[in-house]
């Protein structure tokens, strides 16, 4: 296959000054900067196991597969691949939603002989590489090349027809500096958010009573000397029922929130309740997991739970908070399985809430929303710089055009 030449110049829309008079970007195949490697694990030595996913690129299987110990393995490792320093590798079933990783320093570990593995010529830098594989054109052009029926695979020869542009060797480099810093911010944010939500998680372990507590570990000053929290069902403090819509009710930009069975909130040009509720998925993805609280008019699907209608001894608020911490491990317990497909009403109904005066439930419920604001803002800081990095990257790399 040759490449195709058209008339528009192959630079980027952003440039840095140093090289502005550098002319145009080389255009090849990933298979001319590319050289395929194989090395096995032919003394079946005990190395450490490793796996690639989309988020973290390599990571030791023991943490990508939870109850796998790689150490204590009795398989046979001799076709596994073993991994030197700066090696490329990607699932070829699995690129195309973009599980390829970069090996940077990590060495002497082995990795599935499914895996396809790759090393770059001594005139590309590895970091601006990596770069690229995450640009929306290189993972449109996997998409569009991969094979097969159920499953799409990707093999060396498919993907070493790519084509890519290349800038000389200081150009690369400046390239992959700049968006390596964004990454590195990000990650900065992603630890905080991290901790906050640990801190979070923490905080609600001990301000909430225990299994077979009535008062909890943790406890306001103004509010030590009140004594025991009360224990009701939820559906004595509280009225549950589901909603009459279907997804297909959702409109862009409605007048309304619109909830369905994820964390996601679509839109809608209807109402059927106006006042102060939590809502849960019935069934999905979701189960245990999806919360919303919400004052105001709303609508929901017909597998989304509504509680609302809170008695004067509780607070809405505080209810969430207590539900959400909660609800997901009482789902479970009353699971056969390792998943809940769906939740019947009763999982909610008589679900056991303690509680405290309304004063306390207050209180409790401000310093936890407190936290939320902190991790919402630190969850759109992450967004904002992601959507950042992806505009800069489409800057920075020339549109290919074949």
């Amino acid at each position: 296959m040759k490449i195709k030449k058209t008339n528009q110049p192959l630079v980027p829309t952003l440039r840095f000054p140093e090289f502005e008079e550098d002319g145009e970007w080389e255009e090849k195949r990933l298979g001319d900067i590319t050289i395929l490697v194989s090395k096995r694990n032919k003394d079946n030595k005990k190395l450490p196991v490793y796996s690639i996913n989309n988020k973290e690129g390599f990571l030791p299987q023991e943490e990508q597969f939870e109850g796998v110990i790689s150490s204590k393995r009795g398989y046979d490792i001799s076709l596994y691949k073993i991994i030197e320093r700066n090696t490329f590798a990607y699932n070829p079933a699995r690129i195309d939603v973009g599980s390829i990783g970069f090996s940077g320093d990590l060495y002497n570990i082995i990795i599935s002989s499914l895996y396809v593995c790759f090393q770059t010529e001594d005139n590309i830098d590895n970091h601006f590489l990596w770069q690229f594989f995450n640009t929306y054109y290189f993972n449109t052009t996997v998409r569009n090349n991969v094979e097969g029926g159920i499953r799409n695979y990707l093999f060396y020869e498919n993907f070493s027809r790519i084509p890519v542009a290349i800038p000389k060797k200081l150009e690369q480099q400046k390239i992959a500096d700049c968006l390596r810093s964004l990454d590195q911010l990000i990650v900065v944010h992603e630890t905080r958010l991290e901790s906050l939500n640990n801190h979070k998680k923490g905080l609600m372990q001990q301000l909430f009573p225990q299994e077979g507590e009535k008062v909890p570990r943790l406890r306001f000053p103004e509010f030590k000397g009140n004594g025991e929290w009360e224990e009701k069902e939820l559906g004595s403090i509280a009225k549950v029922t589901t909603g009459n819509k279907d997804t297909k009710n959702k409109v862009d930009n409605g007048q309304y929130p619109f909830f369905v069975r994820s964390q996601n909130v679509e839109r809608i040009d209807s109402y059927s309740f106006d006042g102060e509720a939590i809502l849960t998925s019935g069934d999905g993805v979701g189960v245990g997991k999806n919360f919303h609280y919400i004052i105001g008019k709303f609508d929901f699907h017909q597998r989304v739970y509504a509680i609302y209608d809170f008695t004067e001894v509780v607070l809405g608020k505080y209810i969430f908070m207590y539900f959400s911490q909660y609800f997901y491990d009482r789902v479970m317990k009353m699971s056969a399985k390792n998943s809940v497909d769906s939740v019947r009403k009763a999982m909610i109904t008589e679900m056991p809430i303690k509680f405290p005066s309304p004063k306390e439930q207050q209180k409790i419920a401000d310093c936890l929303s407190s936290l939320d604001t902190l991790i919402a803002a630190e969850a759109q800081k992450i967004g904002a710089l992601g959507k950042h990095k992806k505009g800069l990257m489409q800057q920075l790399f020339p549109e290919i055009n074949r």
